[in-house]
């Protein structure tokens, strides 16, 4: 039984009628970390792992929602949706439900159930998948075609404004637009973007870590006031700088004597990261393994040292990477403090990798990784149309 058969399945079991379903992504990203909520660029890829959902209608005003993952249910009337958020796993879908209703996009009662195999917590956005896919979902349940852009930036717009974390537009932009194959180079700031493709040969391997950090949301937003920061203090020589986007490692350079040491090193990632980005694309569209291996690994190292968001298990799971056959970039990706590594691993050698790395990690650290081999997915997309009885 494939997906969209266990997700009829489950949905008739649990709602007695015939169900829509749909598919968002979560994603990884390839180069470009911390620099979306600095107007810069990023290089994400969605991936296989996605979040499902299945919907149909009901008679009256509510939403009710089954969460597989949890295996509890929600319901809601729409006219009457909560403005704070509760701390439960349902704030994600009401927060897009009641974003895109103050969008202007009436919303029709439905039931809605939801299953993802995105892990949590790790850095793979399985919170933007989970948004983008419900509010795919509600808004074509409800008789609005929506564009992925826009889409986008509702689900962003409810995590920002409902859930309360500060996220940047990376992660929903790709869930909602990834394309098989390819990578997404995306410009933050005017959401141009380019795909890039990926070398069919290449995989891409997820290393999870198993750590996780307490302190890692409080840390984003930290760095987040930091980079605000040094915003405010540039922009007072320089006054075309609107965020970190417009400073030039000369400028940065030039006038690091009025920031603070460590305000200087955060700018100097986020500068410089822009720019391998920018390399990185170049680097794929033209082949060059060698130069893209060395950007990632730059990467890290500001990462590390600059940004100061990693830690001694995503540099061991770095090391041990670099270390392997058929390894043409390895870098921590995500928030940091834990959670994945990102390489990029010839296709044959990928089992390879996996056991060698998984056997070294666990020696050096007593963890057990968990590995993913994944290849770049298509983005949000409407996987069983009512009363179609096949994939569209």
């Amino acid at each position: 039984m494939n997906e969209k058969q266990a997700m009829e399945e489950k949905f008739r079991s649990l709602f007695h009628s015939e169900p829509r379903v749909f598919r968002a992504p979560g994603r990884v990203n390839l180069i470009g970390e911390h620099t979306d909520y600095n107007d810069g660029f990023v290089m994400p890829a969605a991936i296989e792992l996605s979040c499902w959902a299945a919907i149909g209608p009901r008679p009256d005003r509510k939403l009710v929602i089954y969460s597989d993952n949890f295996s509890a249910s929600f319901e809601v009337n729409l006219d009457d949706l909560p403005s704070r958020p509760s701390g439960k796993w349902w704030d994600y879908p009401v927060g897009v439900a009641l974003t895109l209703q103050r969008s202007g996009y009436s919303l029709a009662a439905s039931n809605l159930y939801i299953r993802g195999d995105v892990p949590l917590g790790i850095g793979l956005s399985s919170s933007a998948a989970i948004e983008v896919c419900t509010g795919l979902a509600l808004a074509e349940m409800s008789g609005h075609q929506i564009d992925r852009t826009r889409l986008a930036l509702i689900c962003q717009s409810a995590e920002n404004e409902f859930v309360g974390a500060r996220c940047g537009i990376m992660d929903q932009f790709v869930s909602a637009h990834g394309r098989a194959g390819h990578a997404l180079f995306l410009d933050c700031r005017s959401l141009r973007y380019d795909l890039i493709p990926i070398p069919g040969a290449i995989r891409l391997v997820i290393c999870d870590t198993t750590i996780r950090r307490e302190l890692a949301s409080s840390e984003y937003n930290t760095r987040r006031a930091e980079c605000e920061e040094g915003v405010q203090t540039l922009a007072r020589v320089l006054p075309n700088v609107r965020a970190l986007r417009d400073v030039t490692l000369a400028d940065l350079e030039q006038h690091r004597d009025i920031l603070s040491p460590t305000i200087y090193r955060r700018c100097r990632h986020v500068v410089s990261e822009n720019g391998r980005v920018l390399q990185a694309a170049a680097a794929f569209r033209s082949g060059s393994l060698d130069v893209l291996k060395s950007l990632m690994a730059e990467s890290h190292r500001s990462l590390r040292d600059d940004y100061e968001v990693s830690c001694s298990e995503l540099d061991l799971m770095v090391d041990l990477a670099r270390q392997q056959k058929g390894v043409h970039g390895a870098r921590m990706t995500g928030g940091g403090f834990g959670g994945c590594t990102v390489n990029l691993v010839g296709a044959t050698q990928t089992e390879e990798f996996q056991g060698r790395v998984a056997s070294a990690y666990q020696a050096a650290t007593g963890l057990h990784a968990n590995i993913y081999i994944c290849e770049p997915s298509n983005g949000a997309e409407v996987v069983l149309s009512a009363g179609s009885g096949c994939a569209s």
